[in-house]
């Protein structure tokens, strides 16, 4: 990666939030820790990743986003935590008029407590790896729009209905699928921050959703993951039989060893956000991967076709850039930035704001070779 392609702040965007406190097993504010971001008309869709929930900005005519609205999910799908299981949310995509919705369908190690004075029961603490079935969401929901370029998510909206994959308390449709894979087979009983199986975007086009993993990264190369998912029934999803036996295509992509965070198309072309894999300090680049929509089978991607963007700002512990999103009305090749453990000086406490960052092109591409 070019270390000459350090990207152009052109603007700030002011995201406004109600106030958070009602939200139940939330503890820090929604503005650290965004996880997840997509746009449709006036609508900018969040998420927070400790919550069951989306959240809704409306752009205002300062061009700030607000007026919050808060959806509980467990109202629109079945959950089998319910609205008290985490879902993790690592990845929103507005498209054809669904909002589509990732899990991270990760595990997670018990953290030890950091003043416990007896390390031997702090060691045992550790030995803990959940499984919380929420996580393991797929799936989309209708948006209705009320008013134009106003969209409200809604369980039905005429033929259109919410659904997803199976879920299941020990397990779900893609981890039955993944589970005999060569490559990610092995990874997807490895907590998350440990360079095990992590989702953390999507993109989708019609029926055909692409996933992106944070982890594994196999031999410096990110992975994702390419499915063709139709409407089986009132509220399921179905994945189809498209490589052979399997219901996913798989690309590996040669990253430099960092993991993916987010995934946006432009045109054909895929835009990649990628970062540190596990609990990492480190830089963030926007990839550009050519012509991504017409893969049609798995394989290795050629260095040739992974173009930077662009490198992100980097500051130790804050900022860690987490989602993308076009951003047309400031120039052609502009991206919205969300962080989550946003800098102090990009949040204000007393209105529940915090400023995403618009991105122009890098001052240089340049292939990864």
């Amino acid at each position: 990666m070019s270390d000459n392609s350090l990207a152009e702040t052109i603007a700030q965007v002011p995201l406004t939030f109600s106030d958070w406190k009602p939200i139940q097993h939330l503890e820090d504010p929604l503005r650290k820790d965004l996880s997840a971001v997509t746009r449709i008309g006036d609508c900018l869709f969040l998420a927070c990743d400790e919550t069951a929930s989306v959240e809704r900005l409306r752009r205002l005519d300062d061009g700030s986003f607000g007026d919050h609205r808060h959806f509980a999910l467990d109202a629109l799908v079945d959950l089998p935590a319910g609205a008290d299981g985490e879902m993790d949310i690592e990845g929103l995509c507005a498209q054809d008029g669904f909002l589509w919705i990732v899990g991270s369908h990760s595990r997670k190690r018990s953290k030890p407590e950091r003043d416990e004075n007896d390390p031997t029961e702090a060691l045992e603490e550790m030995e803990e790896i959940e499984r919380e079935p929420n996580r393991y969401f797929l799936g989309r929901i209708p948006l209705v729009e009320e008013a134009p370029g106003l969209f409200t998510p809604a369980e039905a909206d005429g033929d259109r209905q919410a659904a997803w994959l199976k879920l299941g308390k020990k397990r779900s449709a893609l981890e039955r699928w993944l589970a005999d894979d060569p490559h990610l087979g092995a990874f997807l009983s490895i907590p998350s921050k440990e360079n095990g199986f992590d989702i953390e975007g999507i993109a989708a086009r019609g029926n055909r959703v692409w996933l992106g993993l944070r982890g594994p990264v196999l031999r410096g190369h990110a992975v994702v993951l390419d499915l063709e998912l139709k409407q089986k029934g009132k509220d399921r999803l179905k994945g189809r039989r498209i490589d052979g036996e399997r219901r996913y295509r798989k690309h590996l992509l040669d990253t430099r060893g960092l993991g993916i965070r987010d995934m946006r198309f432009a045109g054909d072309d895929l835009l990649l956000l990628v970062g540190p894999t596990m609990s990492l300090e480190g830089p963030a680049f926007v990839l550009r991967w050519r012509d991504a929509a017409h893969d049609d089978s798995s394989g290795v991607i050629a260095p040739k076709r992974i173009e930077t963007m662009a490198e992100l700002p980097y500051q130790l512990h804050a900022d860690h850039p987490e989602g993308i999103e076009l951003w047309p009305e400031a120039g052609a090749g502009a991206l919205l930035i969300i962080y989550d453990a946003p800098a102090p000086e990009r949040t204000d406490p007393k209105t529940f704001t915090v400023r995403a960052d618009v991105i122009g092109p890098g001052r240089a591409n340049s292939d990864q070779s």
